[in-house]
This record gives C-alpha cells, structure tokens and sequence, in this order.
C-alpha cells in the first residue's frame, strides 16, 4: 500500500508543476494586460486615491531654516580591537591549529 500512495504524491507533485508552468504563463498575460490599463488609467501613480491636501484640509507648514552644525576638524582615529577579549581561547586554538600542521 506505501507503493501505491507514493505513485499518488509523486503524480500529484508532478501535476502541480505542470499546471504551474502552464498557468504562470496566463497568470502573465493577464497580469499584463491589466497593468496597461493601470498605467492607462494613471492607477500606478503613488497618490490616484488621494484627495489633493486643500481638500484634505492639510497645512502645509514651511520648512524650518536648518540647523546648523558646528565643524569638528579634529582627526579621529579609529580605535579597533583585531582580538576578541579572551586572548587565551584565541592562544589555545592557534597552539591546536600549529599542532595540527606539525603532524
């Protein structure tokens, strides 16, 4: 009985992949067609279900004069560690790993 419902899943599998090939194809096509409308339409623009903002009844508020940083012209290092914390663990595999090679 394993025989028989193994044939069953391997067909069903083998189903499956053909008609997702065959409908991709159509999926596609179909896809296509109502992206021209969409873009006919203006539908692939960000705001077509908006309202305008005088509608809306949104403000703008002008945009506030940006502040202004002060110039740091000192020359910063950077500051890395190559080795972690634990130097000992890093000794003890690098000892193992010469030890290996020797052999």
């Amino acid at each position: 009985m394993l025989r028989v419902t193994q044939i069953i899943r391997n067909l069903f599998l083998r189903f499956e992949g053909l008609f997702g090939v065959l409908f991709q194809s159509f999926a596609n096509f179909v896809g296509n067609i109502f992206g021209f409308f969409a873009k006919l339409f203006g539908f692939n623009k960000p705001g077509y279900f908006l309202e305008s903002d005088e509608v809306q009844g949104i403000k703008q508020v002008s945009a506030k004069q940006p502040i202004e940083k002060a110039q740091d012209n000192s020359v910063k290092t950077p500051t890395t560690n190559r080795r972690r914390p634990n130097a000992k663990l890093d000794d003890y595999y690098l000892n193992m790993a010469r030890d290996v090679k020797k052999n």
